[in-house]
């Protein structure tokens, strides 16, 4: 008889446990459930409740869910610890990456504490981490790792995975330096597993090995690792020597919290610096209202557009029934061409020099996009309303697509190019552009061939 495995627990259960204040329970449901999950519940627990879960936990395992929460979520936790001795022997055990993002993110008051009970040793780890610069490889790399010899045997380098795999953060791709600890290839654990005992580690390596400086930006080192199918990436100074390696989850992780904020950036509003649920109404409030405030400003044009055309308007009357139709499909035609160059400049694919190939590409298919849209739109008018109003929408549209596919898609590199976020200035600020143009190019076509 097949033995049906019993369910583990999700971060629902535990939020209902939490809130009935059965503790004995709890501690047996957190005890089953994933780690995932319980980081979960206490990220959509109030701070309190949080840390109630979290002093539930078995201590190594309290560690795995405190490394899985975001930044922000453990700052809270940590304050809703008063525990110090607690704090310490928690922040002392984690990983020494995630222990230098911690602290760089905290106020600097807690930061000072933090960092005061600290061993000697991983205060030293963890300030040359900080002494990195911002967003840079170097401030994710792990400085705990294996390193092989290459003139060693495999037999050595076993005994040396062996003596210090248990204090890195990965062994299963192994960095291979001289005895000057120049980076010079890396080797996989598979291949010293299977290799002859007395073959050496050189024989084994690859010599053309993908690294990074400690100053390489960090999303670009995350994509070169997402890239290159790497479970850890050497990271190396100026001189080439082996100073750290990234790991793949760090990597996902960085990816995750770009794609999370070019996506917020992108519909004009500031990243939110904890999971949705988590925040307070106030703090989306506060990401998201400056940003519509900003963009209240420059949308006056569209005002000024059609008070400027006032007297062709009052001509004819039908000319503001489509006003809604051209510029949204203008807008929305812009949003295609704004996310995919956006998301080729994230991934590398194309470069501020590649500006006028760009352009080129974009105009093709705006114009091409936009025809079609004009045919279309020629072809249900001319039987509903005047021929000659035909005509105004079809040309109009065509020219405003084509016209919103290119300033939609320049506007990120431009932006690149000035070191502002593509994203930013990507969707909200070419729709209020297109917006106003398009009414430019509507009502002026439409002087040219109703003559009013």
């Amino acid at each position: 008889m097949t033995e049906v495995k019993e369910a583990r627990p999700g971060a629902e259960e535990i939020e209902a446990l939490a809130g009935q204040g059965d503790a004995l329970a709890l501690h047996a449901t957190i005890t089953r459930a994933k780690r995932t999950e319980v980081a979960e519940a206490i990220t959509r627990l109030p701070p309190s409740e949080g840390a109630v879960v979290f002093r539930l936990l078995p201590k190594t395992r309290a560690i795995k869910v405190f490394e899985t929460l975001d930044w922000s979520v453990q700052q809270e936790l940590l304050a809703a610890m008063r525990d110090s001795e607690e704090v310490r022997s928690l922040v002392e055990e984690m990983d020494p990456d995630d222990r230098a993002r911690l602290i760089d993110e905290v106020p600097a008051g807690v930061a000072r504490q933090l960092m005061a009970g600290l061993s000697p040793d991983e205060q030293e780890m963890t300030r040359r981490l900080l002494g990195y610069p911002d967003e840079s490889a170097g401030r994710i790399m792990s400085p705990e790792f294996v390193h092989l010899r290459a003139p060693d045997s495999v037999e050595t380098a076993m005994r040396r995975v062996r003596a210090q795999g248990a204090d890195a953060e990965t062994i299963y791709a192994l960095p291979v330096t001289d005895e000057e600890w120049h980076l010079v290839g890396v080797v996989s654990l598979r291949d010293l597993i299977l290799a002859d005992p007395e073959q050496r580690v050189g024989q084994l390596m690859t010599a053309d090995v993908i690294r990074v400086r400690v100053d390489t930006d960090q999303e670009v080192a995350s994509r070169l690792m997402q890239e290159a199918d790497l479970i850890a990436l050497p990271v190396v100074d100026f001189e080439n020597r082996l100073v750290g390696v990234i790991t793949v989850d760090d990597a996902m992780e960085i990816l995750e919290e770009e794609e999370s904020e070019d996506i917020a950036r992108g519909g004009g509003s500031n990243p939110l610096d904890r999971p949705y649920l988590a925040n307070p109404v106030w703090r989306v409030v506060r990401a998201r209202l400056p940003w519509l405030a900003v963009l209240m400003v420059p949308a006056t044009l569209t005002a000024v557009v059609l008070a400027g055309f006032e007297d062709t308007l009052e001509s004819v009357a039908k000319l503001a029934w489509f006003v809604p139709l051209l510029i949204g499909t203008g807008g929305n035609a812009g949003s295609q061409a704004a996310t995919t160059v956006v998301r080729a400049l994230a991934l590398g694919e194309v470069r501020f020099r590649d500006l006028p190939r760009v352009a080129g590409r974009e105009i093709l298919t705006g114009a091409l996009i936009g025809i079609g849209l004009g045919i279309v739109t020629f072809l249900v008018a001319w039987p509903l309303f005047d021929p000659s109003l035909a005509w105004v929408l079809a040309i109009a549209l065509a020219l405003i697509v084509t016209w919103a596919t290119l300033v939609a898609a320049l506007l990120p590199l431009l932006a690149k190019r000035l070191g502002a976020d593509p994203a930013l200035v990507s969707t909200p600020f070419a729709t209020v552009i297109i917006d106003a143009t398009a009414l430019v190019i509507y009502l002026g076509i439409a002087q040219l061939i109703l003559e009013v």
